[in-house]
């Protein structure tokens, strides 16, 4: 198993995220002993949408107006259609997310998380794949679009579902532990 040690991955996310999105790659990040913090234009917590109802509360650690991307090592996004539909209209999520497409920092999206990518202007000419709902919006974006559990190219790690979490996490361990990919 990789080890994060002294790996610092930011976890940006808004209120009705996935529940299994979130929670499964914290834990997996957490095992291989990365210091997680999970960073949102809310201040407290944020709820999680759980299938077809809402879910649990998270507490969030760094709010996004304090969080400075250059600390982090790596980010993951959670799916589920609310929150990245939320993040993507927020110039500083936006921007946030930036930072590790430009820095080729490790990035890990699943699901709908990816819609807050579209918003960056920098998926042109990448592989990536996501929930089929947004083939088409990538697609727009200069994405070529894979049906696949797991796409990886140049340190961002793509899923498509709750149902890939087994693949997503183990390549996103990968990925980081690997570091920038110049």
């Amino acid at each position: 198993m990789a080890s994060l040690e002294g790996k610092k991955v930011a976890i940006l996310s808004e209120n009705g995220f996935e529940q299994s999105e979130l929670t499964s790659p914290k834990e997996a990040l957490e095992k291989a002993g990365a210091t997680v913090h999970v960073v949102s234009p809310q201040k407290e917590k944020i709820k999680a949408w759980d299938k077809d109802k809402w879910g649990i509360e998270v507490p969030v650690d760094v709010n996004l107006d304090e969080a400075n991307p250059e600390e982090y090592d790596a980010l993951m996004l959670p799916g589920g259609v609310m929150n990245p539909d939320t993040l993507r209209t927020n110039k500083k999520a936006i921007e946030f997310a930036k930072h590790f497409l430009e820095s080729s920092k490790p990035l890990a999206a699943i699901c709908h998380g990816p819609q807050l990518l579209i918003e960056t202007g920098l998926l042109e000419g990448k592989q990536m794949t996501s929930y089929p709902s947004l083939q088409t919006d990538l697609k727009n974006a200069g994405v070529n679009w894979i049906d696949k559990e797991v796409v990886v190219d140049n340190g961002l790690v793509t899923s498509r579902k709750p149902d890939d979490l087994e693949a997503f996490n183990k390549k996103m361990l990968e990925e980081i532990q690997e570091g920038v990919h110049a």
